[in-house]
């Protein structure tokens, strides 16, 4: 999972993760080799990536379904649920709200404003 660092929403929401029950590795955009990862360094400052072990790369609400989906019950299934035939078009839209007031949102400062990125 890669956080922008410079965003005070994103690095609260990212250490929130292992009071989840969630397992995973985390770091900063600023701070991996994004090349070497394959993630797209402009999509990563508008959309969180996660690197999947096998160097699969998802982007926004696909990258949040892969961070919940090792977790536990409940987290798994809403990991799963987001992205369902059902449950993606809301997941997705829920992540682009988020993504677009984090500025706003607790933790959020204006640097985390999408709009400037």
């Amino acid at each position: 999972m890669l956080n922008d660092a410079d965003c005070g929403f994103c690095m609260r929401t990212g250490a929130l993760v292992p009071r989840l029950g969630v397992d995973i590795d985390i770091d900063t955009i600023q701070s991996a080799d994004l090349a070497a990862l394959g993630v797209d360094p402009v999509r990563a400052m508008t959309e969180m990536p996660f690197v999947h072990p096998d160097g699969r790369v998802v982007y926004g609400h696909e990258a949040w379904a892969a961070v919940l989906r090792p977790g536990p019950l409940p987290w798994r299934l809403v990991g799963r649920l987001m992205t369902s035939r059902a449950g993606a078009p809301l997941a997705q839209s829920a992540y682009f709200w988020v993504a677009r007031n984090r500025s706003r949102l607790p933790g959020g400062t204006p640097s985390c404003a999408v709009e400037d990125r």
